[in-house]
C-alpha cells in the first residue's frame, strides 16, 4: 500500500460525504438563507485558515489540492456545511439555545480535529496552535455567521420563527 493512502482515502471519502450533503442541506427552505451561510462561512474559513498556515500555527502535509495552501474540503465544504446544520437547528432558538447549541458542533469538531493531528498527516498544529485554539475558533465562526444570518434575515424582513 502506498505511503499516505489512510489520509487520502480519508479526504476522497470526506469529499465525497461533503458533495452529497450540500445537495441534501441546500435543498431545505430556506435555500437563500442556506447558500448564504454556506458561502459566507467558506469566506470567513479559507481567510482564517489562510492567515493560521502563512504564520505558521497549522500546516496541512498531506492534501487533495495541491495547489491549495488551506484545508480545501474543510474550508469550503465540510466546515460551512456543518455550519448551515448548526443554523437549521438554531433558526427559531433562542439567545441561550444558541449559545449552547454551538457546543454540539464545535466540541466533536475538535475532538476529530485533534484525532487527526494526533494520527495522521493530515494537518498539523505548531507554534503554540493546539485543539483548545481550534475549538475557540470553530466556536466563534460558528457564532459570528449566526449573528450574521441574524441581521441578514432582519434586514431582508425576513420572518424568523418564534423561540423555542
Amino acid at each position: 500500500m502506498r505511503k499516505h493512502q489512510f489520509e487520502e482515502n480519508t479526504l476522497k471519502f470526506l469529499l465525497l460525504f461533503g458533495l452529497f450533503s450540500v445537495i441534501k442541506i441546500i435543498k431545505k427552505p430556506p435555500m437563500k438563507d442556506w447558500l448564504i451561510i454556506f458561502l459566507f462561512k467558506g469566506y470567513i474559513s479559507s481567510i482564517m485558515d489562510n492567515l493560521l498556515i502563512h504564520r505558521g500555527y497549522i500546516k496541512y502535509p498531506i492534501k487533495l489540492f495541491k495547489s491549495f495552501d488551506i484545508s480545501f474540503i474543510y474550508d469550503y465544504l465540510l466546515f460551512p456545511l456543518s455550519c448551515v446544520y448548526y443554523n437549521q437547528l438554531t433558526k427559531s432558538s433562542s439567545i441561550p439555545m444558541i449559545l449552547l447549541k454551538v457546543f454540539y458542533f464545535s466540541i466533536p469538531m475538535a475532538i476529530v480535529e485533534h484525532w487527526l493531528e494526533v494520527n495522521t498527516k493530515l494537518v498539523k498544529f505548531k507554534k503554540g496552535w493546539n485543539s483548545l485554539s481550534s475549538f475557540a475558533s470553530i466556536t466563534i465562526t460558528f457564532l459570528i455567521v449566526r449573528t450574521f444570518i441574524a441581521f441578514v434575515r432582519k434586514a431582508d424582513d425576513t420572518p424568523v420563527p418564534k423561540a423555542e
